[in-house]
């Protein structure tokens, strides 16, 4: 049986997740390591923060990029997956965090405004870093401007994801 990819879900079903990283005690080797997904909340009011606006935002140190095929969207009662219309994977650009006490190392994705596709569900998604352009990230060669876009009209197909009714009570 074939397996598919995990999409990047946003519900915290699996708060840990693969990411990919220059190594900090070699930054000439990219690691692939596992984190959390989210801020510690003991320095937040209890929070957990999993996402950072890139809006007016450098991010010179702790580029980090997490694979994704796909990611979902919750509207209301509805919820929806969204992926790339030529149906590749992609990458969403965050920034890593090192452990902290027992708090382990983890990750927040940064965000875009949504693009055309994704604004009639929700105003932000994770900013996507194309393949071609991993290694720019990671390294710091290219200024976040100028990969840190909103794509354009065409990239996402979104679908509805069905919802299986659920029984109201079991009679023995």
């Amino acid at each position: 049986m074939e397996s598919k990819p995990i999409p990047f879900d946003t519900d915290g079903v699996s708060s840990r997740r693969a990411i990919i990283r220059r190594n900090p005690n070699d930054p000439q080797e990219i690691e692939m390591i596992e984190a959390a997904w989210g801020s510690d909340p003991r320095f937040s009011d209890g929070v957990t923060y999993e996402f950072i606006r890139s809006e007016g935002k450098r991010f010179p140190a702790n580029r980090c990029l997490v694979a994704a095929s796909e990611f979902h969207i919750r509207n209301g009662d509805k919820k929806f997956r969204a992926f790339r219309e030529d149906g590749n994977f992609f990458y969403l650009a965050a920034i890593w965090e090192p452990a902290m006490g027992d708090w382990p190392v983890s990750y927040r994705i940064i965000t875009v405004d949504a693009n055309p596709e994704i604004i009639r569900y929700q105003s932000r998604h994770g900013a996507m870093v194309e393949r071609r352009d991993a290694q720019k990230w990671l390294s710091h060669t290219v200024p976040e401007e100028e990969l840190i876009v909103t794509p354009p009209f065409g990239t996402f197909t979104v679908e509805e994801i069905p919802t299986l009714p659920m029984q109201a009570s079991f009679a023995l």
